[in-house]
């Protein structure tokens, strides 16, 4: 799982996460040509690590320096096209099979667009960012980039909105939807006790359940959370792109026609937060729906006990 550093600055954080992708690429490198299984694992890790880093600096990092930091709205801009190439590499490989003939074309055209991007933030964005901000804010700064990184989305969805206020709606249902399949996968192992917390937060309960021992039932699970909650992601989606520019333009209206705008605008955002909490409510029924299968999973492949005579 992605590291949750704290104590740090949002620049050393930032940093930091991208020495951590480096040294995956770099065993990625080293991986013997036929080290499929080995290559699998790694580009599994880059895929959370990556997702997640690029969704706290589309909700949190880049709206700061753009609203706060003078020359760095074009870099910003710039950032989330990268951003936006990066992701869909992502998405690709996210399940492709490691012998498949594109499968080392692809992760080595995503390595280099990514030392390409992370190259231009460091050598050029970060210490315009750092030059203009305090101490206090940026330590203030990378505190809510730790705390986003617990919920961020751990896939890629490059289909969503990376700019507010529409990447805060969409990631928040990503985020719980990925979460629980990443979870649900990991009962597949033995492992139960994150899936349990987690769809408790998300359903209100905690039931105990038993552990299956890695049926393809379970295994499959993981993938059918995903697939279902798609059209939820989706709607999430729409509604956040719906608020921007709803928004945006009730906002220009306002300015020039009074208070009777400004309530539509509130009525925009108003509206937006009714149709996310739809969206989790789904995607809590979900998470049940994901629940129920897997305790049905492991019944079934556990073997009933065998009754023992008592003796006198």
């Amino acid at each position: 799982m992605f590291r949750v550093v704290t104590g740090m600055d949002a620049i050393t954080l930032l940093r930091t996460d991208h020495q951590a992708v480096e040294r995956l690429f770099e065993q990625f490198e080293k991986a013997g040509d036929r080290a499929f299984v080995e290559k699998r694992r790694i580009v599994d890790r880059i895929v959370e690590e990556l997702s997640i880093h690029a969704v706290i600096e589309e909700q949190i990092f880049y709206p700061a320096a753009r609203a706060n930091v003078p020359d760095t709205e074009d870099i910003a801009l710039e950032s989330l096209e990268e951003h936006h190439i990066v992701k869909w590499l992502l998405s690709e490989l996210d399940g492709l099979d490691p012998e498949h003939e594109r499968f080392q074309a692809k992760v080595t055209v995503l390595i280099e667009n990514v030392r390409h991007h992370v190259e231009e933030e460091q050598s050029d964005f970060f210490p315009k960012v750092r030059a203009a901000m305090s101490r206090t804010a940026l330590a203030d700064l990378g505190d809510a980039l730790a705390t986003a990184k617990k919920t961020a989305p751990t896939h890629p969805h490059p289909r969503s909105a990376d700019t507010p206020p529409g990447n805060s709606v969409a990631a928040t249902i990503a985020g719980i939807v990925d979460r629980v399949g990443d979870n649900v996968s990991g009962i597949a192992q033995g492992s139960v006790t994150a899936v349990q917390e987690l769809v408790g937060r998300v359903t209100g309960t905690t039931k105990p359940m038993p552990s299956p021992t890695g049926s393809n039932r379970t295994r499959g699970l993981a993938a059918s959370v995903r697939r279902t909650s798609s059209a939820t992601i989706d709607a999430a989606d729409q509604a956040g792109r719906a608020a921007a520019s709803g928004t945006i333009a009730t906002a220009k209206a306002a300015k020039a026609g009074g208070k009777g705008t400004l309530t539509s605008a509130k009525k925009s955002v108003a509206d937006v937060g009714v149709t996310a909490k739809r969206a989790r409510t789904t995607t809590a029924n979900t998470a049940r729906q994901a629940v129920r299968s897997t305790k049905t999973a492991a019944t079934k492949s556990t073997p009933p006990a065998r009754k023992v005579a008592s003796r006198s």
